[in-house]
């Protein structure tokens, strides 16, 4: 019997998304290791490279490394495939819809703090559906609404400026592998 290998090639892209992912990750990990007052409220400083990475590089991008980031993120702080690693895909897919939208938006009135505000409302949005239906089958879950929709806002615009400051101030340009 006759071993066969299989030579898979990498591209300039598949190494721009692991960087970027590495990236996101690693924001990651910074945002779990930031104490919360309430389970849920966390800055989502990954969201950042997300933003980054839908306004220089595209939609298809954007997912990719926000996939890479959940899964990496989630095998790494040992949460995979418990609650919150389905919550934190919840919310993520609905961002993603949602910016995957609003992108066609006018850039004029929809740049980097507008789209990050969009996604973290998407984001812990979709993340109190889910709890509603499958952890906490309660409307009083809803009642929470109003704390995760300031830090949505708070976090959201913080996030977007730094996205947008990032923006202006780098140059598109390839990570070195």
């Amino acid at each position: 019997m006759t071993a066969s290998v299989t030579e898979l090639t990498v591209t300039a892209e598949d190494r721009r998304v692991a960087w970027l992912a590495t990236a996101a990750v690693g924001l990651a990990l910074v945002d779990a290791a930031i104490p919360s007052p309430l389970p849920g409220v966390k800055p989502g400083l990954a969201n950042i490279v997300t933003l980054i990475v839908l306004l220089r590089y595209g939609w298809g991008t954007a997912v990719w490394v926000s996939g890479l980031r959940l899964l990496a993120g989630s095998l790494l702080l040992g949460n995979f495939l418990a609650p919150g690693f389905f919550l934190a895909l919840t919310g993520t897919t609905l961002s993603l819809a949602l910016l995957g939208l609003a992108r066609h938006l006018p850039a004029r009135w929809f740049g980097p703090v507008s789209l990050s505000i969009i996604a973290a409302f998407a984001h812990i949005g979709g993340q109190l559906l889910l709890a509603r239906v499958w952890l906490i089958p309660h409307n009083g879950v809803f009642m929470l609404t109003p704390l995760f929709a300031a830090a949505a806002l708070i976090f959201g615009t913080i996030n977007g400026l730094i996205a947008a400051k990032l923006l202006a101030e780098t140059p598109a340009a390839e990570p070195a592998p």
